[in-house]
């Protein structure tokens, strides 16, 4: 898994009914882009360190395109 500040950060509830837990990554610690992130939720807008397991996946920031 990799990822880049401003990507979001969605975590996928196991249990049925539950909602999705997602968040804007503020820091990548790797410069490969490899976990822990400092994730910024968007539910409580806390910030936590996180080290995605596998019901988590990256929705990279589409970068706009340069002129």
């Amino acid at each position: 898994m990799h990822a880049a500040v401003g990507d979001r950060l969605v975590v996928h509830s196991a249990h049925v009914g539950a909602k999705e837990r997602e968040g804007v990554v503020v820091e990548v610690r790797h410069d490969d882009g490899s976990p822990p992130y400092l994730v910024r939720w968007s539910d409580t807008d806390h910030e936590s360190l996180v080290y995605p397991g596998p019901d988590a996946e990256v929705r990279h920031q589409e970068h706009p395109h340069a002129s």
